[in-house]
């Protein structure tokens, strides 16, 4: 079973609503990291040193590959990254290899027999 790592940088407001989305298409969990802060086009605004800018989370779903475009851009409708500057991007990269997703590969390999 191949895999693919999605990596989407969205506000903190959009998180739930993202990972939600997420699962309703195939990934199985996310991992959060909090209190990201990035820097796009536009520099961040500052108040004595401070920046203005709302936070950002950083969401990891480790997907099998035949889910992984559809969570891709459903995600990206859903937190309206192209509609809105600054709302976020998210990107796929291959993965190699992974370890510990055993449970997943049970159940994901049910699902697609399911879909054959």
């Amino acid at each position: 079973m191949h895999f693919k790592l999605i990596i989407a940088l969205v506000e903190d407001d959009k998180t739930d609503l993202v990972i939600e989305t997420a699962r309703k298409n195939g990934a199985k969990g996310a991992t959060v990291v909090n209190n990201a802060r990035g820097e796009g086009r536009k520099r961040s605004k500052t108040f004595f040193g401070l920046t203005l800018e709302t936070q950002r989370d950083v969401l990891l779903f480790l997907v099998e590959e035949h889910h992984s475009r559809r969570i891709l851009e459903t995600i990206a409708t859903t937190a309206e990254f192209d509609n809105k500057p600054g709302t976020g991007i998210a990107f796929q990269i291959d993965v190699e290899d992974a370890i510990g997703v055993m449970h997943q590969v049970e159940e994901l390999t049910h699902e697609l027999e399911d879909s054959i």
